[in-house]
């Protein structure tokens, strides 16, 4: 097994926060001195069948643990499903049946599968020991637990102090997640940063079982592909695991190169020292990597991962051959602009430097020589969204690559 120190570097890698990290340094030197592996856990709600990338961010932390040889435990939530977990939520979720809940969780298994191997997975059900429960178990975890501890919650608090209802079951989610860790004596969980507070109520339960309370690992919620808001299907910003390559691998490829850092640190099975050149590179250190063959990389890993090497191949073939069809070079320069809100077409052009002044931008319109993302812009009136990215081209051989939102 790798050191205490090269395990914790791999560890901390996108982490948010780990608590406590001396006592994960402690379970580490055990675990090396023992040769007993940890036991990494990490729940997962079967509330929807189809998983997108940011649902894989603690999916590739599980694999990390995987890869440094410690026991990984997949928990599917089919009980706490059928409660409905409130995070994040500013009303009560609805849970679903038990008939949605097993046939989501099969869908999960599948999907999880690309990243986490199956022979040094552990999958688990938390209805294996919440459903043999008596009602009288029930009220005693209940009774662990008091109301105002529940209303520390933070949108437990929110929802409270705006009198908004919050449903008496609600509150057995966090100490049935937190159970889990009892029934799994959990050396380790993972979670987002908005599941802190269960995570800590499965360190309380643990102490007062008498066992060793676990680490806490938050991984952060990833942006979609916006950069700013949190990958959701709603705010179709997605990238979906199950979606054809080449919508992985465009998907990809339409990212800024900041956020491409962030997948990179997040999703990616780069090393250490690789992610640190990708780094340089976009902030243009001489022995950084290339931004765009950084790019082109993390979106061949992606849909490798999903899809199979040939796959991701093709897609990357398909790719170049629609970029040539448009006569887009692949190097173009790079600039950040402001995103106050709407810009006026022919002041795009001429603070990017494509044009010399509004006037030229104009004729430039008229003329038909503009495009923005390979589509002719015919209206010199034109107000450009100011959000995302796009490829703006002046004639034949003027090009830039803008970024809103930068500094």
């Amino acid at each position: 097994m790798k050191s205490v120190q090269e395990q914790m570097d791999i560890i901390r890698r996108g982490a948010v926060e780990i608590l406590v990290e001396s006592e994960l340094e402690e379970k580490l030197a055990a675990s090396i001195k023992t040769g007993v592996p940890l036991r990494i856990k990490a729940g997962f709600d079967p509330t929807a069948p189809d998983l997108h990338l940011g649902h894989t961010v603690l999916i590739q932390k599980l694999k990390q643990f995987q890869d440094l040889g410690h026991e990984v435990c997949f928990l599917i939530g089919d009980f706490t499903g059928m409660i409905g977990d409130p995070t994040g939520k500013n009303e009560t979720r609805k849970p679903l049946t038990r008939e949605q809940v097993l046939q989501n969780a099969e869908t999960y298994k599948e999907q999880v599968f690309k990243i986490l191997d199956p022979q040094k997975t552990r999958v688990v059900f938390n209805s294996t020991w919440m459903g043999p429960m008596s009602a009288s178990d029930l009220i005693g975890l209940a009774a662990r637990y008091t109301v105002a501890r529940m209303l520390e919650r933070d949108d437990f608090h929110k929802r409270f102090t705006g009198q908004q209802p919050i449903a008496i079951h609600e509150f057995l989610y966090p100490l049935v997640q937190g159970y889990d860790s009892v029934a799994l004596k959990s050396d380790v969980e993972l979670g987002g940063t908005d599941q802190k507070f269960n995570l800590l109520v499965g360190r309380e339960l643990q102490r007062q079982e008498g066992q060793r309370p676990q680490s806490i690992l938050t991984m952060p919620l990833l942006e979609g592909l916006d950069g700013v808001n949190k990958m959701s299907k709603s705010l179709n910003n997605y990238i979906g695991i199950t979606e054809p390559p080449k919508e992985i691998y465009g998907k990809t490829m339409s990212i800024s190169d900041e956020l491409m850092v962030r997948y990179y640190e997040l999703l990616s099975d780069v090393d250490l020292a690789t992610l640190e050149k990708i780094r340089n590179g976009v902030a243009g250190q001489p022995a950084g990597a290339h931004p765009m063959e950084s790019k082109k990389a993390l979106a061949r890993e992606l849909v490798a991962r999903f899809h199979g090497a040939e796959a991701a191949r093709q897609a990357e073939e398909d790719f170049v051959q629609q970029f040539k069809q448009k006569e887009i070079p692949d190097d173009i320069p790079l600039l950040k602009m402001p995103s106050s809100g709407p810009v006026w077409i022919c002041r795009l052009l001429t603070d990017a430097g494509l044009t010399s002044s509004n006037g030229e931008a104009r004729r430039m319109v008229v003329q038909g020589g503009v495009k923005i993302d390979g589509e002719k812009v015919g209206d010199a009136d034109l107000e450009v969204a100011a959000r995302g990215e796009v490829v703006v081209q002046v004639g034949k051989r003027r090009f830039a690559r803008i970024v809103f939102g930068g500094n």
